[in-house]
């Protein structure tokens, strides 16, 4: 079946046989590799559970169905949600007699009321996993359904039920459905709800939906958050950036908002709000979101909106006479835009169950066509606010213009200088724009890498051994420390406090190391020297990980790369389509890889897959304490740590 999840046993060939085969059911794969589902054991994965039952609640109210959700975080790390919607049905379902609705939901994947056609026009979750793969992840769940007057229960521990659905008596003044879940600390460890977070995570919901009221109650008191309070937020998104901006002046009194029913404008189901201002006080950002469900790495939505603002933008300099608007680009409306858009569209494609980036191509279409006209005129009716926005992003414009031109000199003083044998290999580029620098390990991935590359836009650096720790080394072992000095020579900036984004020499800086635990422990010891040195490379999004594969599968000229063991077993099962035996080639390092396949699995941007690192704002100050307690100089916390943790690792390659 296509839900299960198939892993083979390790044993000699001889052996390997249907029986080798482990086919789990019903929701062991879940709790099997639970960073299929929500992406990983951690604390952003934990609150990603309260945020697949409040999507539920919400998709209730954005379907008009539901105008009050109550969300209760418990001094025990319960959580409750409630909706005064419909109800989930609890009658049987039809192909499963034996067995509730409600119970199908909570305990089979890709099991819900979003696939009927319409059940729901616009949906946060379209798989049919959100519900049920929470249900796997607690040690207990306890659901009510207020439906006909009448209120159910049924109670589940991780996916088991613990009885049928039971009727427990009348409620006539009652509708809904109620979700009380525990997570599961065999899965998530340590890890706890923080009030702060999920009530960032509530209120955001109910901007995004002004016709929505939410309560918000918790038993926990951490000094900082409210426990108890309504969100109900008539102006939208356009109050929500108010408040994000506060006192901050802007080029524009009011902020661009509006919104478009796609139905009036395209003739198809769904919705976008926006609102966006622009300010001098602070850096831009953008904020996205899909069905209310948050899209912090963007997608075909952002992209729609942005083309939008760019052609509005520019058509309004040449309404002007203001030729230098034509210079404008993406990049200059980003800074110092802060914007906000939501999107409401008919089954949505996500890149990953924790759905971080829509990849719906027609949103694009839907997005730009409802924005760019009344952006036209909203500029056209405020022409005060139009010409100081204009006049801003000219500005910006020709300063980044400047700095390219500064920048291509620079580059092609520094490259003069960089006389490096067998270390850097740049790229024959002269502006930093679309430009990627792989940091490799050792010289013979550099030879494969070498050959592999784009020699325009891609440059290589070699490193030889594991870099310097630079936890609690002095400064001056860092600047004699010959690999990071070569390393910064080569990204053209200085170390901590001299570190300027500006001089960075690339777009892009992957950390290209073996897919094993050295590999991984040269990449750790990597992002730690960015993470403590060059900051500000990671939070405006330069710094990636490439993601080479573990093994190569052949199977006559049939041929598979693999990342993991958990992979290449299943395709062990399927086959490959191929004649005869399959091959299985284990790469010890990236220097086993001839330079196409290099290309192909981890270089080329049309086939490769990058990770980018990022640090979510709310998470910073954790990461430095985590960072400290594994990379740092007190062995007893390091140890403290994996004690803690070891009982979590699935797997390890040693």
């Amino acid at each position: 079946m296509s839900d299960d999840l198939l892993s083979g046993a390790s044993a000699a060939p001889d052996s390997y046989s249907a029986a080798s085969i482990e086919v789990l059911e019903g929701l062991e794969p879940v709790r099997k590799r639970p960073g299929m589902y929500i992406g990983g054991t951690d604390e952003r994965a934990l609150h990603h559970l309260v945020a697949e039952i409040l999507d539920n609640a919400m998709d209730e109210a954005v379907a008009g169905h539901a105008s009050r959700i109550e969300v209760e975080l418990l001094a025990d790390q319960t959580v409750i949600v409630r909706d005064n919607g419909r109800g989930i049905p609890v009658d049987p379902h039809p192909k499963f007699p034996g067995k509730s609705a409600l119970e199908v939901i909570l305990c089979t994947l890709h099991a819900g009321g979003k696939f009927t056609e319409g059940a729901y026009q616009t949906s946060g979750g379209l798989h049919g996993v959100g519900a049920s793969v929470v249900n796997a992840l607690s040690d207990r769940m306890v659901v009510e359904v207020a439906r006909n007057r009448e209120l159910w229960r049924q109670s589940f521990s991780r996916g088991i039920p613990q009885g049928p659905v039971e009727k427990i008596g009348p409620a006539p003044n009652r509708r809904g459905t109620t979700v009380s879940f525990h997570a599961d600390e065999q899965i998530f460890g340590h890890n706890r709800l923080k009030p702060a977070r999920v009530m960032r995570m509530v209120k955001s919901k109910a901007y995004l939906h002004s016709g929505v009221e939410i309560r918000w109650r918790t038993g926990i008191d951490d000094g900082e958050t409210p426990t108890e309070a309504i969100f109900h937020f008539p102006g939208g998104l356009s109050d929500y950036l108010n408040e994000q901006l506060g006192t901050a002046s802007t080029y524009a009194d009011r902020p661009f908002a509006g919104h478009v029913e796609f139905r009036e404008r395209f003739g198809v189901p769904g919705k976008v709000e926006w609102a966006i201002n622009w300010t001098p006080a602070r850096d831009g950002f953008i904020q996205s979101y899909c069905n209310t469900v948050p899209t912090p790495e963007g997608g075909t939505h952002e992209s729609g909106f942005w083309t939008a603002i760019l052609k509005g933008i520019r058509a309004y300099g040449e309404l002007t006479k203001n030729r230098k608007a034509e210079n404008i680009t993406r990049d200059d409306l980003l800074t110092g835009g802060c914007a906000l858009v939501s999107c409401f569209i008919a089954e949505p494609e996500f890149v990953g169950q924790t759905k971080d980036r829509l990849a719906t191509t027609e949103a694009a279409r839907l997005v730009e066509g409802a924005v760019r006209d009344h952006f036209d005129n909203w500029l056209a009716a405020d022409t005060k606010s139009a010409g100081a926005i204009l006049d801003f992003l000219v500005l910006r414009a020709e300063e980044r213009l400047r700095r390219r031109q500064e920048k291509e000199t620079q580059r092609k003083s520094a490259t003069k200088k960089l006389r490096l044998p067998g270390k850097l290999v740049d790229c024959s580029a002269t502006s930093r724009e679309g430009t990627e620098i792989f940091i490799v390990e050792g010289d013979s991935a550099g030879g494969s890498a070498k050959a592999a590359r784009d020699r325009t836009t891609q440059a290589l650096l070699p490193l030889r051994g594991k870099v310097l720790n630079v936890l609690g080394a002095a400064s001056s072992k860092l600047s004699q420390n010959a690999e990071l000095s070569d390393l910064c020579q080569a990204l053209g900036v200085g170390m901590g406090s001299r570190f300027n984004i500006d001089d960075l020499r690339y777009d892009k800086v992957i950390i290209m190391t073996d897919a094993d635990v050295d590999g991984a422990h040269i990449a750790s010891l990597l992002m730690t020297f960015f993470f403590t040195q060059m900051r500000p490379l990671i939070d405006k999004g330069h710094l990636y990980l490439a993601c080479p594969p573990l093994y190569r599968l052949t199977q006559g000229a049939a041929r598979v790369y693999v990342a993991d063991d958990a992979e290449k077993e299943a395709w062990l099962a399927k086959g490959l389509g191929g004649k005869g035996k399959i091959d299985v080639q284990r790469f010890k390092g990236l220097g086993e890889m001839d330079a196409k396949d290099l290309k192909d699995t981890t270089m080329n941007a049309a086939t490769r897959k990058l990770i980018r690192v990022r640090i979510a704002d709310e998470e910073g100050g954790e990461t430095a304490d985590l960072v400290e307690r594994l990379m740092g100089k007190k062995p007893e916390l390091r140890f403290q740590y994996i004690s803690e943790n070891a009982r979590f690792v699935e797997e390890l390659d040693v």
